[in-house]
């Protein structure tokens, strides 16, 4: 596949990467990649490029890092790129100024079945909800976020045993081929929309905070694996052991008893943490006290005793 479209890329993380060297393979014209700016990491606290500006400057791909989106030099250098089409993975809110640009507009790439799940966290919440299947969606922008017209989507089953970090990586490189795929039918001009439904049934998938990831122990068992998994590996789920804070990556639903309230817990301090739940019990499978390395139960109990 080729065209001679001028294709501006913007994204930030990972998840943006398999779509954009899936166009680079497939000799599409990415005239300039638009990423975040550095970022300070690791211990000595040195700046980190993104994912998607390493891959950028590694096929000689020019790479502007806009810190306001809205400024007129930012845009100066946009229009200079003389974009044909824009394409957005992970990456931050558009005025209309920048998504308005190119005359065969800018699309996104969602990772769900929009409307499903509009908005930040959409794999996250989907695990947490316990939905047996999700997806990637390819729209175009406009003013409200993640309402645009659709121009194709692809299903994605969820298996018992993912998490978020499993759904993202297959999510990541199936969203890949439907950016090619959307690309490649825009063009030819070779595509047709599909307006977004509103309805009040609709879930939606807003920005995960510390506190949302507090676990409720009064929830069923079934909820709060499902809680765990969709935080898993991050940012994870968490909850209070012997005055600590602990992130729990891993649980699973068990048959037993335990006295007392949602939350209290039991343990042989050698192979097994059980807690209560609304509805039962879960044991702990995996899990990282503050300070430390995230651990299997039987090793963390080697160190911790509770």
């Amino acid at each position: 596949m080729t065209s001679n479209l001028r294709i501006v890329f913007m994204g930030t993380p990972e998840f943006a990467v398999p779509s954009l060297e899936i166009l680079i393979e497939n000799k599409f014209n990415i005239v300039g990649a638009i990423t975040a700016p550095d970022k300070p990491a690791g211990r000595g606290l040195q700046l980190k490029a993104s994912p998607v500006k390493e891959t950028a400057l590694k096929y000689n791909i020019p790479v502007l890092q806009p810190v306001n989106l809205k400024s007129e030099e930012f845009i100066k250098e946009l229009a200079a790129l003389k974009p044909d089409l824009q394409i957005v993975v992970a990456f931050r809110m558009l005025p209309e100024k920048v998504w308005s640009l190119p005359k065969e507009g800018t699309f996104n790439l969602h990772a769900s079945l929009l409307p499903q799940y509009r908005g930040a966290a959409p794999i996250n919440w989907a695990v947490i909800n316990g939905e047996k299947e999700t997806g990637v969606t390819t729209f175009f922008l406009q003013h409200e976020i993640d309402t645009g017209d659709i121009i194709f989507s692809e299903k994605e089953i969820i298996r018992e045993e993912d998490s978020a970090g499993t759904l993202y990586d297959r999510l990541m490189q199936k969203g890949a081929g439907l950016v090619l795929k959307t690309v490649d039918a825009i063009s030819q001009g070779k595509i047709s929309t599909q307006p977004q439904q509103f309805n009040d049934e609709l879930k939606s998938a807003p920005k995960i905070h510390k506190e949302t990831c507090r676990i409720d122990w009064n929830k069923s068992s079934r909820e709060i694996k499902n809680f765990v998994r969709g935080l898993s590996p991050y940012p994870a789920a968490w909850t209070t052991l012997n005055g600590k804070n602990h992130k729990i990556y891993a649980v699973q639903i068990i048959d037993r008893k335990i006295e007392g309230d949602p939350g209290n817990y039991k343990t042989d301090n050698n192979w097994e943490i059980i807690v209560k739940t609304g509805d039962g019990a879960v044991a702990i499978e995996d899990l990282q006290v503050e300070g430390k390395r995230r651990m299997k139960t039987e090793e963390y109990l080697r160190g911790n005793k509770l």
